[in-house]
């Protein structure tokens, strides 16, 4: 039986203050998890959790992955960057040009997400968190639909994309070239067995797919964790 996808893991330096900022941003409820900390709740029952692990080390380096919030209005697109500036986001440079309708933040420690412009195509129904948007291979596309059990919506070019049945955000890939790699990834993937289910026979079905154990072994709670095709880290949770 496939992994569900539990939560999105942003390393932080200050957990409590990207809580407070991500909380803030999509009007999400928090809550104390025993295994998990204080984590930022989903929307709805197609979303994830927002999980913010401590780290001692400093971000080095764009991330390969980042959020993409959809907006109705041009007015809302700015009342939604208004917020982001507010919670303590800031403007960044990513090399975004000027005719470019999305607006590109950065968050209290400096993790990337897009405010997208209205009227965008590809995320039309995905909700307020349209996308995880990640640099990576068809590959890696194909891997995380087969580990997920999420169908592709998308096969171009090398650029893929999946999504859950239940609808909520599209998880892209942009294909070739690869950002280099520096360090760990501050954004990362939480799969969980559901409950019953066989955390390391899930384990050892991911690595037949393509993924690979970090030989780290366990965490304090109990987490896997592994590498996908390209390298990123990932973890997996007892079941949930």
């Amino acid at each position: 039986m496939t992994s569900q996808f539990h939560a999105l893991c942003l390393d932080a330096n200050d957990p409590p203050r990207l809580v407070a900022f991500w909380a803030g941003l999509l009007g999400r409820e928090t809550a104390d998890d025993p295994h998990d900390g204080v984590v930022v709740l989903p929307g709805d029952d197609s979303g994830f959790r927002l999980r913010f692990p401590a780290t001692r080390e400093r971000r080095a380096g764009r991330n390969r992955m980042h959020v993409d919030l959809t907006s109705t209005s041009l007015d809302d697109q700015r009342e939604v960057v208004a917020r982001a500036l507010a919670l303590g986001g800031r403007h960044i440079d990513v090399g975004q040009r000027p005719e470019e309708g999305h607006v590109v933040l950065a968050d209290p420690e400096g993790n990337e997400f897009c405010v997208i412009e209205p009227g965008n195509a590809f995320l039309a129904g995905c909700g307020f968190v349209g996308a995880l948007a990640c640099d990576g291979s068809q590959e890696v596309g194909y891997f995380w639909s087969r580990a997920l059990g999420w169908p592709l919506v998308w096969d171009q070019d090398e650029e893929t994309a999946i999504r859950s049945p239940r609808g909520g955000p599209k998880f892209t890939w942009g294909g070739p070239p690869l950002m280099p790699k520096t360090g760990r990834n501050r954004l990362s993937f939480d799969l969980a067995p559901p409950a019953h289910g066989d955390q390391e026979a899930e384990a050892d079905r991911l690595v037949a797919l393509g993924a690979t154990r970090d030989g780290a072994g366990r965490d304090e709670a109990g987490r896997v964790a592994m590498f996908d095709p390209d390298g990123n880290e990932f973890c997996v949770s007892p079941p949930r």
